[in-house]
């Protein structure tokens, strides 16, 4: 995209940086070990650009880039950005339609995707997506073979499944924003009941993002301490009771917010920046992503499917699934959002 309102276009000299700056004498070149950072951003949307400007205000990448098949509404994006340079930390911002500019990123996160029409089937919309997934993601791969790709596009665990068929990537480097954000917001109110703070709280939503989704209640604690196990049998009824309340909530509030605002965008954009952090910096992080699920927790080996587990991130993607105990409940629910999944990438045309 070509650059506007550049210094040079006006007339200011472009040898100034020699009058302002004196070089270092006998310096030696910049260490050929050393790279720069770079994340792309597909899709400036709400969501796009809240995940940019999260990405930037955490200083988590040298540089970023932007893509849009908009390019007028993508120029802007770019400008009000770049103008708030002196209140960042340094990173070049780029944008383009042409997917050139994507080249040699370390992540590349999809937040493009088709919105579904009233009265269309869930089939249809898919199939929407696949054909704009077919223009997104071939090019992402040809032009950077070494990304990691983070899927944030709805719905997540289908949309993850397609691009990793696209791809040709192995499915280590293929990974689904899932439930990472449902985990954050089931982690909010469990700290709001129990009266913690919800960094203090480990709990998981795993399985297919959306409605079905699965609480690990089994697994859950605070502070260390197992909250299911320290309840007497009559006690432990009444509090599933009220799990199962603030597991419904949970499902719902992504709606609430879409009621009240029209979209959801902030919480999306700290979830991808959490787990572009992790990815990025080898962080070793235990997230609940989608990813490829087949052998894990009783789900056949033949059913490719991408579902949310908690997994281990580092620098070359999924790294390992926990191995965290499940009730049967739990590993039945999973196993039967599995069984959907699987039945519904059948039909598509892939």
């Amino acid at each position: 995209m070509k650059k506007v309102s550049s210094l040079s276009e006006l007339g200011f000299a472009d040898d100034i940086h020699r009058t302002l700056f004196r070089p270092i004498q006998q310096a030696a070149p910049p260490s050929p070990t050393q790279r720069r950072t770079k994340i792309s951003v597909i899709g400036a949307g709400n969501v796009g650009m809240a995940i940019a400007q999260t990405i930037l205000t955490q200083d988590l990448t040298d540089e970023l880039a932007l893509v849009d098949a908009k390019p007028d509404k993508l120029q802007g994006e770019m400008l009000d950005l770049q103008h708030a340079a002196a209140f960042l930390p340094r990173t070049r911002i780029l944008a383009s339609p042409d997917y050139a500019v994507t080249a040699n990123s370390d992540v590349c996160i999809i937040t493009a995707g088709a919105r579904q029409i009233p009265g269309e089937t869930r089939l249809n919309l898919l199939q929407r997506n696949l054909a704009l997934f077919k223009e997104i993601v071939p090019p992402l791969a040809r032009y950077s073979p070494g990304t990691l790709l983070l899927v944030v596009s709805n719905p997540v665990d289908v949309l993850t499944y397609i691009a990793w068929k696209l791809s040709g990537f192995p499915p280590n480097r293929v990974i689904g924003s899932g439930t990472n954000l449902d985990s954050s917001r089931f982690r909010f109110l469990l700290a709001d009941h129990l009266e913690v703070n919800a960094q203090d709280v480990q709990a998981y939503m795993v399985g297919e993002h959306g409605d079905s989704s699965v609480a690990l209640w089994s697994s859950m604690s605070v502070g260390g301490v197992p909250i299911l196990s320290q309840l007497t049998n009559d006690k432990a009824v009444m509090e599933q009771g009220v799990l199962e309340k603030i597991r419904k909530a949970v499902v719902e509030s992504a709606y609430e917010v879409i009621r009240l605002k029209g979209y959801t965008s902030w919480a999306i954009g700290y979830s991808a920046a959490n787990l572009s952090r992790s990815l990025l910096r080898d962080q070793h992080r235990i997230h609940p992503v989608s990813l490829l699920a087949k052998g894990f927790y009783g789900i056949p080996d033949d059913r490719e499917v991408f579902l949310s587990l908690p997994a281990q991130l580092g620098r070359s993607g999924v790294l390992s699934v926990a191995n965290i105990h499940l009730s049967e409940e739990e590993a039945a629910r999973l196993r039967r959002s599995a069984n959907a999944l699987w039945e519904l990438q059948q039909k598509l045309d892939l």
